[in-house]
């Protein structure tokens, strides 16, 4: 992310939208963390995690980011949540988990950054365990092609997925998604529980 959209993505609105709607919403659509080990990708300075852990539940958050920046001050927020949270440096094409490892995967609109997107979904496909969830909001190419999108923030230039792509991705991994996604602003936003088969492993990468 440049200045502009890291200032975006780290200011009280954009926490105020996480509390308000981000979470209700994925709640209604079926996301179940109570007593969960998950994963957030992309934590940035940690509001997201103290989401997962106070309202939505979680056992346990294994929060990751690839900015130092966003690591340090994830931990310094978390802190009083020492025993629960897990703040790193990584990557979400590469996660440092074994397979089959946790029950849920957070993305709060991480993916649409990664030029290989279907690796980083692959790779959420790999450490869930048969049955977890993906629990997702993501900004589609149709958003990214805005002027203000455009003028303002970065992102990767080829491969941007719509909302149906970005479906259709997890489909062709073998997700299934027990209530229909929903997108926003006329497909500028999707967002979705999708679920791992609970019978056979992630499809080929």
């Amino acid at each position: 992310m440049n200045r502009a959209e890291t200032l975006l993505m780290n200011n009280p609105a954009r926490a105020w939208l996480q509390r308000a709607y981000e979470v209700p919403l994925l709640q209604r659509l079926g996301a179940g963390l109570d007593g969960a080990d998950v994963v957030e990708i992309g934590c940035g300075r940690g509001v997201g995690t103290e989401l997962l852990l106070r309202r939505m539940g979680a056992a346990h958050v294994t929060a990751l980011d690839l900015a130092p920046a966003m690591v340090q001050r994830a931990q310094r927020r978390l802190a009083r949540y020492a025993t629960r949270v897990d703040v790193q440096l990584d990557d979400a094409c590469e996660l440092p988990l074994a397979d089959a490892a946790v029950d849920a995967v957070v993305d709060f609109g991480v993916i649409h950054h990664v030029p290989a997107w279907r690796d980083a979904v692959a790779e959420v496909a790999r450490v869930l365990r048969p049955g977890g969830q993906f629990v997702f909001e993501e900004v589609t190419r149709h958003a990214l092609q805005r002027w203000s999108y455009r003028t303002f923030l970065e992102h990767p230039e080829h491969d941007r997925f719509s909302a149906e792509g970005f479906l259709a991705e997890l489909a062709r991994i073998g997700f299934t998604l027990p209530r229909p996604a929903v997108t926003r602003f006329f497909g500028d936003f999707v967002t979705g529980v999708a679920v791992k088969p609970s019978t056979a492993g992630p499809g080929p990468r």
